[in-house]
C-alpha cells in the first residue's frame, strides 16, 4: 500500500485524508502539525518525508516552503492542497518541481477538476461577446475570497481564451459598464456550505451555466488520496488534477 505522510494532520482536510486513505488502498505513514508529531515518531517534515512515498501538504501558506524543502531533500513527491498561495509560493513550487513530482490544486475534488476542464473548453469555443461570471458560496468560517476554486475556474476560462489578465474582483469601487472579455467574481458566505461553484457564460438572449456542488468535505479527501496514489513514483515535474483524470 502506498504510504502518505500528512502535513497539517490536525486540520479538517488532514483528518479527512487519514480517514479516507485505508478505504482507497493507501496507508498513513504519519502526520505532523505545528505542535509536532501527531501520528508516528516523526518530529519534523524531513523525518516524515523520509518515511513516506508521497507527502500531502494541507497546512498553511506560511509552512509551504519548509514542506517543499523537506520533499526535495527526501526526494519525495508532494501533493499540495493549501489555498491562499501567492506568486512567490507558485515560484517556489516551480523550483521544487525541477527536483521532485509536485501536484498542486486549490481543489482536490475530481468533479471540480472535470468542471475546470469543461470551462476551459467552453471558453476556447465561445467568443468575447460571452461574458463570464463566477459565483461561489462557502461556509461562514472561510477566510479567503474569492475561493481558491473560483480562481482555479477563472484561470481555466482565461486559458481557454488565451489571455491572462481578465480577472475583475472589485465592482464596488469601480462602477460602470462591464468590460468586454473580462471575468467577474462574486462570493457568498454563510451557514455550513461545503462549497458551491457556478460558472456562467452569458450572451445576448442565452446563457450557459456549468457548476458543481460539494455536499460533503469527504469528496476533497477522497480526491486527494486518489491524486496521492497517482503521484507516488512519478518523475520530477509539475502536475495537476487533470493529469490524474487523464484529461491532459
Amino acid at each position: 500500500m502506498t504510504s502518505i505522510g500528512i502535513l497539517g494532520a490536525l486540520g479538517r482536510m488532514g483528518q479527512s485524508i487519514a480517514s479516507a486513505a485505508p478505504e482507497l488502498g493507501a496507508k498513513v505513514a504519519g502526520g505532523i502539525d505545528v505542535c509536532g508529531s501527531v501520528q508516528g515518531p516523526y518530529e519534523t517534515a524531513i523525518d516524515l518525508a523520509n518515511a513516506s512515498e508521497v507527502l500531502g501538504d494541507l497546512s498553511s501558506p506560511d509552512a509551504l516552503q519548509l514542506h517543499l524543502d523537506a520533499a526535495t531533500e527526501g526526494g519525495t513527491p508532494i501533493l499540495i492542497g493549501t489555498t491562499g498561495l501567492t506568486e512567490a509560493h507558485h515560484k517556489a513550487i516551480e523550483s521544487a518541481a525541477a527536483k521532485v513530482a509536485v501536484l498542486q490544486s486549490a481543489n482536490m475534488s475530481l468533479g471540480v477538476s472535470l468542471l475546470a476542464h469543461l470551462v476551459r473548453e467552453a471558453a476556447s469555443r465561445l467568443g468575447p461577446e460571452w461574458d463570464i461570471e463566477i459565483l461561489e458560496m462557502h461556509h461562514r468560517h472561510k477566510v479567503d475570497a474569492p475561493s481558491g476554486t473560483a480562481l482555479l475556474l477563472g484561470r481555466a476560462a482565461a486559458e481557454g481564451r488565451g489571455a491572462a489578465d481578465l480577472d475583475r474582483f472589485d465592482r464596488m469601487s469601480k462602477t460602470g459598464a462591464r468590460e468586454t472579455g473580462s471575468i467577474g467574481y462574486a462570493s457568498l458566505r454563510g451557514g455550513s456550505v461545503a462549497g458551491d461553484h457556478q460558472v456562467i457564460f452569458a450572451a445576448e438572449h442565452e446563457r450557459i451555466e456549468l457548476g458543481h456542488r460539494a455536499e460533503s468535505r469527504d469528496i476533497f479527501a477522497r480526491g486527494a488520496v486518489r491524486a496521492a496514489l497517482w503521484l507516488a513514483g512519478k518523475p520530477a515535474g509539475r502536475y495537476a488534477m487533470t493529469d490524474v483524470l487523464g484529461l491532459e
